[in-house]
């Protein structure tokens, strides 16, 4: 499936597991303790990947110095802000970044099952966040050793998804006149150590 986009991907997956999960005795409980074990090792797998790219990223220590202009949240009066950073720094809060959002999965998926007794969405978060590891830009550099060039460079393009245009702002640029324009009129710039 290299051409087709992960959305397109994931909206398969989840009609298909949809189409599974009906089929599944849910009930037994047998079936259901396998389906909570299948959860439980999607995500111990996907932490263990996190933390093995995290290990190589502090491995490799990349000091490269790393200008962007951060653009703010839409409807935002705050102004452009000019970030200077390293490969090593940004790759660390990116990584950051992702086991929160893999935190607050479990957390979710934790209530939707123990409080509201949904199970179906177990089966699809088996796979989806487990997917979604495997296509991260900082796993595709660091564990398949991708160079950081076109959509893998950094920063990274925010990716594109059903509300992403309403979440945040625009994504970080690089380009010469907009980093001077930024630098001119004092906008952050302070290097992160």
């Amino acid at each position: 499936m290299a051409g087709i986009s992960p959305q397109i991907t994931n909206l398969v997956i989840i009609l298909v597991m949809m189409q599974v999960s009906k089929r599944i005795p849910m009930e037994d409980s047998q079936t259901l303790m396998l389906i909570r074990a299948g959860y439980v090792l999607s995500n111990v797998v996907i932490i263990s990947i996190y933390a093995y790219v995290h290990f190589l990223i502090n491995k490799k220590k990349d000091m490269t110095t790393l200008k962007y202009v951060e653009q703010p949240q839409m409807g935002s009066t705050e102004e452009p802000k000019l970030v200077t950073t390293t490969n090593h720094k940004y790759d660390v809060e990116q990584m950051k970044a992702l086991y929160k959002a893999q935190i607050m999965g479990v957390g979710m998926m934790a209530v939707m099952h123990l409080y509201f007794k949904y199970t179906n969405p177990l089966l699809i978060q088996s796979i989806i966040p487990l997917k979604g590891a495997f296509e991260g830009n900082e796993i595709k550099i660091h564990l398949f050793g991708k160079p950081a060039i076109g959509d893998l460079k950094r920063p990274f393009k925010a990716a594109a998804g059903f509300m992403s245009g309403l979440q945040g702002g625009a994504a970080p640029t690089q380009d010469k006149k907009t980093l001077e324009a930024a630098e001119k009129a004092g906008r952050g710039g302070a290097k992160e150590e």
